[in-house]
């Protein structure tokens, strides 16, 4: 534990966009790490990813547990593949269960659907892997039976973590060291972790789903009051997709379908193709204000429109067509703000992952608990901590997203790809829930409408809108382009943490080797070889 070590900061420190034929940025470096081994050991950039993610599970439990869900997007060298692993609420739940609350739970079981991120990972490996899949769990593994330094930031967001989950005893005697989060430096251990990932590496998930392990978590809901069952688990599949798109300056912006929140991302940025950002100057008021107002509708018709595909009622393509798009924009005013009916969902325990390999996979791999550790329910003797993504249903009776039975919710999680024709040129992702499409908004115009490398882009101050017309804004932004926004309408709010900005990872594919970015707002990194 680094206990005699000063942890102040005092100088601002500027990351270098790092160039390799193969890489791997994300949140932590030990996973970083971890996925760097299986490409040295001549594994996939998919192996890569999924040894990143299985450790991130260990090494970061504060945004991704055995119990989150996933989304990916792949590049396989000649065609774009996407994965939807979210999972679907209890069959037994219904609107009656939930219609007179006031707002989902944001804790417990009435908040738990069926973690999907197990069933990505084996799906993943089973169609682009290279390595065993037994092999991509051995970092992890190390990390949660001998332990593994937290790093400085993963221990801020634990501490707070601890005190909201006061009142889950087996998340404190699972994710604490005698009821207190770990310090940084400090090492920490979790056996039960282990054994559970040996368990799922050995079954090739299923034991998660079908077996023991699927078992122990509807035992744990019957005995807590819980509706999950067996049959739930068992019912669970992940789904091959195709990524949905939006041109933007000769390239396209690839998403994952509803029920993830790409739709708003692509509707915003289909948006300013009716504007030429590139006229005006970087970070002027006139270039923030149109996105801020691109980002509005489109959060507006995902609040509106977005659930589980199969109860959307107006198909999500509708929304994507240019001349919806162009309507849209007119809607756009320069000297005023516009007051939307939408909001954002407020996402703070999520990690995202790229990586790249010589051969030419990119990978765009996202998985996330929803809120820091999720539901506070950890499944004894096990180290899974399961997700709370229910809580991202609508309580609107007859709302797509209306809470229900055998259905997925509305999901914070979106991976990001770019495409120029029918090439490879971005695999990324912003963490954070009311960031992401926003976040995929300001790096799309940075590096396509600025000519900002990855890192430059990541590196920039950001803005989030909030509701209304609210506008957080990151410290760097010119005092005087805050004024003129705020002279538009806008309610300039400041002094929000690094953290609620969310965290960017970036791999742009160049002539022979890619460059990558890695957020200086998480313990992170890009490296490669």
């Amino acid at each position: 534990m680094i206990s005699m070590m000063n942890r102040n900061f005092p100088y601002k420190s500027s990351r270098i966009p790092i160039t390799a034929k193969n890489m791997v940025a994300t949140s932590q470096p030990l996973a970083v790490q971890a996925g760097l081994e299986m490409m040295k050991r001549e594994g996939s950039a998919m192996d890569a990813a999924l040894a990143a993610a299985v450790t991130l599970t260990v090494v970061e439990p504060t945004g991704c547990g055995l119990g989150s869900d996933a989304f990916a997007i792949v590049w396989d060298g000649s065609k774009l593949h996407g994965v939807n692993g979210s999972g679907r609420s209890p069959a037994a739940w219904s609107y009656e269960k939930f219609s007179h609350l006031k707002e989902m739970p944001k804790t417990g079981w009435d908040t738990v659907t069926v973690p999907g991120a197990v069933s990505v990972w084996v799906a993943l490996s089973e169609k682009f892997g290279k390595m065993p899949f037994e092999t991509l769990f051995r970092n992890a593994v190390n990390h949660a039976e001998n332990g593994f330094p937290v790093s400085p930031k993963i221990a801020a967001h634990w501490k707070t973590a601890v005190e909201s989950y006061r009142e889950f005893p087996e998340f404190i005697k699972t994710f604490t060291i005698n009821g207190r989060a770990p310090q940084p430096g400090e090492m920490f251990k979790c056996p039960r972790q282990a054994e559970t990932l040996r368990e799922i590496a050995a079954t090739k998930g299923e034991s998660f789903y079908k077996g023991e392990l699927a078992k122990k978590i509807a035992e744990c809901s019957a005995n807590e009051g819980g509706l999950m069952s067996l049959e739930d688990f068992a019912n669970h599949k992940p789904d091959w997709v195709d990524p949905i798109s939006a041109k933007y300056r000769g390239y396209d912006l690839y998403e994952i379908p509803p029920n993830g929140q790409g739709l708003a991302a692509l509707v915003a940025l289909g948006i300013l193709e009716n504007y030429d950002l590139k006229s005006l100057s970087l970070d002027s008021a006139d270039s923030i204000h149109l996105q801020i107002e691109a980002v509005k509708i489109g959060f507006e018709f995902a609040k509106r429109h977005l659930a589980d595909p199969e109860f959307m009622i107006v198909n999500y393509g509708e929304f994507l067509k240019p001349e919806f798009l162009k309507e849209q924009s007119a809607r756009i005013k320069l000297n005023r703000v516009l007051i939307p009916d939408g909001d954002i969902p407020h996402d703070k325990g999520t990690v995202y992952l790229a990586a790249a390999d010589e051969n030419g996979m990119m990978v765009s791999f996202i998985q996330s608990n929803y809120m820091g550790f999720g539901s506070g329910v950890v499944i004894p003797e096990t180290g899974i901590a399961m997700q709370n993504r229910g809580c991202g249903f609508s309580l609107q009776e007859g709302h797509p997203n209306q809470i229900d039975g055998g259905k997925r919710p509305y999901h914070t999680i979106i991976p990001g790809f770019v495409m120029k024709g029918n090439k490879p040129v971005l695999s990324f992702g912003v963490m954070g829930g009311h960031m992401q499409p926003q976040g995929h908004l300001q790096m799309m115009t940075r590096i396509f409408d600025y000519g900002q490398n990855p890192q430059a882009a990541s590196d920039a101050p950001r803005w989030y809108w909030q509701k209304d017309n609210l506008v957080a804004v990151e410290k760097g932004f010119p005092e005087d382009v805050l004024e003129d926004l705020a002279g538009r309408g806008h309610k300039i709010v400041t002094g929000y943490h690094e953290r609620e900005f969310g965290g960017a990872q970036l791999i742009y594919r160049a002539e022979g080797s890619y460059i990558a970015g890695s957020d200086h707002r998480k313990d992170g990194l890009a490296a490669g070889f």
